[in-house]
């Protein structure tokens, strides 16, 4: 007995087995995402995304590095002052450990008075230390490291005063101040002058170094975030195309907003190295004649580049400004794309 669609043939000689319909699923199925799936479906994805970020970068190498050696211009020039400014500032500080007052006496005072009144400064209690210069020992040393000795023996006088070194205890910038006015005020003192004061000077004169410094490095950070936006903007322009299909197909604004932000972070990471290369090779250039100055100077000071701490600020900052200017760039131009 034979039944159409559906219906079993029946052999007498056979025993009839059922048979179970198959299983036809139909429709979306869904499945459950942990949230340690989820992080590494979310890394796996901005690790691709970077790489591929790089490699368009170096697919189009002129362009890259035109823009790049803009941003490492940009980067040196605040970089390189930074450094010069750290050194001579760490080179005033060995220089602060002793404050000295010079007192240069009267030419009408004669030796024994001069002597007498060195001797007399010993018992004051503000002064540590007191080291008397004589007229004729100022003029063999003047004699000595001037270089002038035949025109000085012409001389029938000695027109150098006696002068007393001294060391005073407080190095508190008013108590020096107060004690040269009283040494000034005395009649055997000509001119009181204060060692540290040029050094006071070269205080308030890199003040001022390190605020335009620090302005010079505003702007050219301005600098860098625009020329990053303005690249990412064309980047952008030029594949309006390929966002308008992303977005039909319903991706986000932060899955299209993703490469253009990985690849502000390379320009910026780029343009930092470059900078920081430009900055070593120019501290190189230096090191040997700044070694020659230092020994005439009897000085162990060596020059220092930027270190650490210097290289981990140049590179942190440049890639902060490089991802901030294409998300600027991204926030502004990425809403006139939409798809019609």
């Amino acid at each position: 007995m034979d039944k159409k669609r559906g219906a079993v043939r029946v052999h007498p000689s056979r025993p009839v087995t059922p048979v179970a319909p198959p299983t036809t699923r139909r429709g979306a199925e869904h499945h459950k995402v942990d949230l340690k799936g989820h992080s590494e479906s979310w890394l796996r994805n901005h690790i691709a995304v970077c790489k591929a970020a790089l490699t368009k970068l170096l697919g189009t190498p002129v362009a890259t590095m035109m823009t790049v050696a803009v941003l490492a211009i940009a980067l040196t020039l605040p970089g390189f002052l930074f450094t010069v400014l750290s050194n001579v500032q760490s080179l005033t500080e060995g220089w602060e450990g002793e404050t000295r007052l010079s007192l240069y006496l009267e030419t009408s005072l004669g030796d024994e008075d001069a002597d007498r009144f060195s001797r007399s400064l010993l018992l004051r209690d503000d002064i540590a230390a007191v080291d008397y210069i004589s007229r004729n020992q100022g003029m063999r040393e003047f004699k000595k490291y001037s270089g002038f000795g035949d025109v000085l023996d012409a001389l029938t006088d000695n027109p150098l005063p006696a002068v007393v070194v001294l060391l005073p205890r407080s190095r508190a910038v008013a108590d020096l101040g107060l004690m040269r006015a009283s040494f000034e005020a005395m009649p055997e003192v000509n001119e009181a002058v204060l060692d540290l004061e040029w050094l006071q000077r070269l205080d308030a004169m890199l003040a001022v170094a390190k605020r335009g410094v620090f302005v010079l490095g505003l702007l050219l950070g301005l600098a860098v975030l625009l020329v990053i936006g303005n690249t990412i903007k064309m980047s952008i322009e030029s594949r309006r195309d390929e966002i308008v299909v992303s977005k039909l197909v319903g991706a986000t604004d932060a899955w299209v907003r993703r490469p253009f932000l990985y690849t502000g972070v390379w320009y910026g990471l780029l343009g930092a190295l470059c900078a920081w290369l430009v900055i070593q090779v120019a501290w190189l250039m230096l090191e040997t004649p700044a070694q020659e100055l230092t020994q005439l100077y009897r000085s162990q000071f060596q020059l220092t580049g930027l270190g650490v701490s210097g290289s981990s600020l140049l590179l942190l900052s440049s890639v902060l400004l490089g991802w901030l200017g294409a998300w600027i760039a991204v926030r502004r131009h990425l809403r006139d794309i939409e798809p019609s």
